[in-house]
């Protein structure tokens, strides 16, 4: 009986043995088949970091490239901006770009440090860049995926949004320029580029009603422009080399939008009643045909823009009347002394007056009907037309006429009395 007993004992624990090796043994599979699955995730996690260090093998690279060039120490001299060309993909655009840029830059250059902001991986645009010592390479790399906020947006406009908050960041924050001036790569500059900006830089500092300056007028195709010495205050943001400061960055960098950051720009809510200064002549050409706005308004409106070729000694003009405590006065001597014309022909009877003119345009879409009549941009953004002061668009017509489209409220904003004769 002793024996029997004995014997149950170690046959359950043979069956108890058993029962626990296949149960190891079912574990060891389902441990074999996660290892397996996890191969796949290591791979992955092996190519990136691969490509991690491939990124840190360039930036390196970079690095011992600016020592090598001597741009560590930007300038001996506390500059007047940083030039920056914002690039990513088409290398022969830059390169025409960067040689219009040195063309004038070399002389001045301890003044205006020049550099080249990549946004992405283009093997062509990074070495190209590089392959002047005149300038300094920093390159974006974003791996965050893009997510619009409407269908059928363009990604690129999320992505240039992204690459100029980061080279604005890197401009103001990491190497601590005072100001900065930001041109695309598919644009040419005037012989004055560099002056007209180092004065502008003095009305910057001392007019804070004044956010931001443009080398840019919208209507300043060939037939719309004359006097390469004038200069205006704009409601309107006109972008497309343009200059602003750390104390302006400091207020937009933290809020800066995900996409089509120049509309943005163009918002009351941002620009808070704040103005621009705009050449009549442009400082800047944009050849760019092809490009993120898959040459939207090129052939109408960027093809026949003039760029200055007069070198005008920006250091012996006296700008104060662009101070704001001066400039509306200024202005509205200007706007008063024009001829009043009216009726739906006064864009005929505009052709037939010497002299100065002013049409005046009831809302929107009479300004819309009056400025296809003339050729000029009809748009508005957030209630501003493009180019306008207090709602007046000037621009010169077939001579060195100037017609100013004046709006409903714009001569009371100007402080002129002689409304009447509208």
């Amino acid at each position: 009986m002793r024996l029997f007993v004995t014997q149950s004992k170690y046959e359950d624990r043979l069956a108890a043995a058993i029962e626990s090796e296949n149960h190891c043994t079912s574990q060891s599979r389902l441990l074999i088949d996660q290892i397996s699955i996890q191969q796949g995730t290591i791979v992955s996690l092996q190519e990136q970091n691969k490509r991690q260090s491939e990124e840190c093998r360039q930036l390196k690279a970079l690095l011992e490239d600016l020592e090598r060039k001597g741009l560590k120490k930007l300038v001996d001299k506390v500059p007047v901006a940083a030039v920056v060309i914002m690039a990513c993909n088409r290398a022969d655009y830059l390169e025409r770009t960067i040689e219009s840029v040195l063309k004038y830059q070399s002389s001045v250059a301890s003044k205006y440090p020049l550099f080249v902001s990549q946004d992405g991986t283009d093997p062509n645009v990074r070495s190209k860049a590089m392959s002047y010592d005149q300038l300094m390479y920093i390159q974006h790399l974003d791996s965050e995926p893009v997510h619009t906020e409407r269908p059928g947006e363009l990604i690129a406009y999320y992505k240039i949004a992204r690459h100029y908050k980061w080279a604005m960041d890197q401009l103001f924050y990491k190497h601590n320029f005072s100001r900065v001036i930001i041109l695309e790569d598919d644009m040419e500059i005037a012989p004055d580029f560099f002056d007209y900006f180092e004065a502008a830089a003095a009305l910057l500092d001392k007019d804070k009603s004044i956010m931001a300056v443009s080398s840019w007028n919208d209507n300043g195709q060939k037939q719309f422009v004359h006097d390469p010495y004038e200069l205006y205050r704009s409601d309107f943001f006109p972008g497309l080399g343009w200059m602003l400061t750390k104390s302006i960055w400091d207020e937009l960098s933290p809020k800066w939008p995900k996409a089509y950051w120049d509309d943005w720009l163009r918002l009351k809510e941002n620009h808070k009643g704040r103005q621009f200064i705009r050449p009549e002549v442009c400082r800047t050409y944009n050849f760019g045909e092809h490009g993120s706005s898959m040459g939207q308004f090129f052939q109408q409106y960027l093809q026949p823009i003039k760029l200055n070729d007069v070198k005008v000694d920006w250091k012996s003009r006296d700008l104060s009347y662009l101070m704001k405590d001066k400039y509306t006065k200024h202005f509205a001597d200007i706007v008063r002394k024009a001829k009043p014309i009216q009726g739906t022909d006064a864009v005929l009877k505009a052709s037939n007056i010497e002299g100065d003119v002013r049409i005046q345009y009831k809302d929107q879409p009479d300004f819309e009907r009056i400025a296809r009549q003339l050729g000029i941009f009809q748009e508005w953004k957030d209630g501003i037309p493009r180019t306008s002061f207090k709602g007046v668009v000037v621009f010169r017509y077939r001579t060195t006429r100037r017609v100013f489209l004046v709006g409903p409220d714009s001569l009371r904003q100007l402080g002129i009395k002689d409304a009447r004769n509208i």
